[in-house]
């Protein structure tokens, strides 16, 4: 039962539309991410927590499996989208996943536009994929700091035995 609650948080981007118009007839702020988050580790975690102290409500723009491939190379991801949807669903302070098949979330951001838009510390406010859209419509762009030595590429190379890699693997 628990787990339907977590497959109810994975929208189609119809649906979350619909979602979105909800929430905001009820005064909520949107805080909007996006990225691949193949493997999930506390980097991402504190930093989705973060990201939702910003607002009332946090989206999360899951990049397609043909995406991820395109961005990060042929092997990966190494789980498919469903999966990571549903890992991101599972956490308290996520409250609605979508996936989207494009290389950036531009057109999904454009339909949403939410009232923050957040990515990691690699990327400059001015430098994040539907800033403008977000700045045009009285919002907020932020970079939130990177929790130093965890990221995918290391974990990956960590289970390969391509190095010690950042960060305890616990």
């Amino acid at each position: 039962m628990f787990f339907d609650k977590i497959q109810a948080k994975v929208h189609t981007q119809q649906q979350l539309l619909e979602t979105v118009a909800h929430w905001r007839s009820n005064g909520e702020r949107i805080v909007f991410t996006n990225g691949c988050f193949d493997l999930l580790h506390l980097g991402h975690v504190r930093y989705l927590a973060d990201a939702r102290d910003l607002g009332h409500r946090l989206i999360i723009g899951v990049n397609a499996d043909a995406s991820v491939q395109r961005l990060k190379g042929p092997t990966r991801p190494i789980q498919d989208e469903r999966t990571r949807l549903l890992v991101l669903a599972s956490l308290a302070c996520v409250d609605a996943v979508v996936l989207f098949k494009e290389d950036t979330p531009l057109e999904l951001i454009a339909s949403i536009v939410p009232d923050v838009l957040v990515k990691g510390g690699d990327w400059a406010p001015e430098n994040i994929v539907g800033s403008t859209i977000v700045l045009s419509n009285g919002g907020q762009v932020r970079s939130l700091p990177f929790v130093e030595g965890f990221s995918t590429t290391n974990i990956e190379g960590k289970i390969l035995g391509k190095g010690a890699g950042q960060g305890p693997l616990r």
